[in-house]
């Protein structure tokens, strides 16, 4: 009996009697970070990382949290459970499930690059994985952070030069707190979209940091936005909201924005390859780092990934999940997969 399985409800783990991320409410619900694809309502008990809480709570309302700190174990029916870094966003974890010798992780979601804020990813030993593979092709190879940022205070600089708002459309938890030590870096006013002060509201009352944020409000005069800059959720982009701004640009933070010609389809002024997640290089190195004899592939470009790591001598299996419909970062659409060649640099596993 394998000691996760692939339910309807989720992630299942029989001998412990608990799920992983589960998208049906259960009994007791394991969570590895509080994007809304991997955190649902309705579930009886919810055991999280403590700086997950608060966002549990932003997003889920008042349930019976238990939090606990990285490897700090919990026992569910002689199973022990302890959560790991993803470096995903802040508080996301992996979930290290361990029973009568056998070692199994769920990685939820995760990048291996430490961007500062999220933690950094800590590779865990285990004879299963379970993988996500988002960005699971070679065309994904991330510039380095740093190199992102200095893109982005460039064009927010020209902009303001040219008398135009920055907006910058970027999740309203995970990029929108990368960027916003980078865009504080400019001296400029930054405002927000409810959505993203809300999530912004929640760190800061439960102790974190972070540069100032002005929500935008109805009565906001343009006066005080204009060529200032704006951070907004996807789902404000194109929106009638985004006529107070006007003469604005729009630069968009997503992985997709690697692929030549999207930001274009999008309309978009400016695209910046800022993902929170693995690129093909990331998600090889973490897979190799497990040292796992058996590697389970979920949402993503999980065909192609799989694929591979079974042709370098690695186990792997497709499972079908519904993670992945949280934000831009799931439209796997975008990329003709059948025109991209799948080949390592080299023939390597890096």
């Amino acid at each position: 009996m394998p000691l996760i399985e692939f339910s309807d409800k989720g992630l299942y783990c029989r001998q412990g009697d608990f799920y992983i991320d589960p998208w049906k409410p259960v009994d007791k619900a394991v969570i590895t970070h509080a994007h809304s694809d991997h955190a649902r309502w309705g579930s009886r008990h919810y055991l999280c990382h403590h700086l997950t809480k608060p966002l549990l709570q932003l997003r889920l309302g008042d349930n019976p949290y238990e939090s606990v700190d990285w490897k700090e174990p919990v026992f569910m029916n002689g199973v022990k459970v302890t959560l790991h870094p993803s470096g995903h966003i802040i508080g996301a974890a992996q979930v290290r499930v361990e029973y009568a010798g056998e070692v199994w992780v769920a990685s939820g979601d995760y990048k291996t690059e430490d961007d500062g804020i999220s933690g950094a990813f800590e590779p865990v030993e285990c004879n299963t994985f379970i993988s996500e593979s988002t960005f699971g092709l070679p065309i994904y190879k991330w510039k380095k952070q740093p190199d992102i940022f200095d893109d982005i205070k460039n064009w927010v600089a020209k902009n303001k030069e040219d008398k135009k708002t920055s907006v910058l459309i970027a999740y309203s938890l995970g990029k929108a707190q990368r960027v916003l030590k980078p865009l504080a870096e400019t001296g400029l006013p930054i405002f927000a979209h409810g959505a993203v002060y809300n999530v912004h509201q929640a760190l800061v009352n439960s102790g974190w940091k972070l540069p100032e944020l002005r929500r935008v409000f109805p009565d906001t005069p343009k006066e005080e936005l204009a060529g200032n800059i704006v951070i907004a959720p996807p789902s404000a982009d194109s929106s009638p909201w985004m006529k107070k701004f006007y003469p604005y640009s729009v630069g968009v933070c997503s992985g997709w924005m690697q692929v030549r010609g999207n930001a274009r389809r999008r309309n978009t002024d400016a695209g910046f390859a800022l993902s929170d997640h693995a690129d093909w290089e990331g998600l090889l190195q973490a897979v190799k780092a497990t040292g796992a004899q058996k590697v389970f592939v979920t949402h993503g470009f999980q065909s192609a990934f799989s694929r591979f790591l079974n042709e370098q001598g690695i186990e792997s299996g497709e499972v079908k999940t519904e993670y992945g419909g949280e934000e831009e970062e799931s439209k796997t659409e975008e990329v003709d997969v059948a025109a991209i060649d799948s080949s390592p640099v080299n023939g390597e596993l890096l």
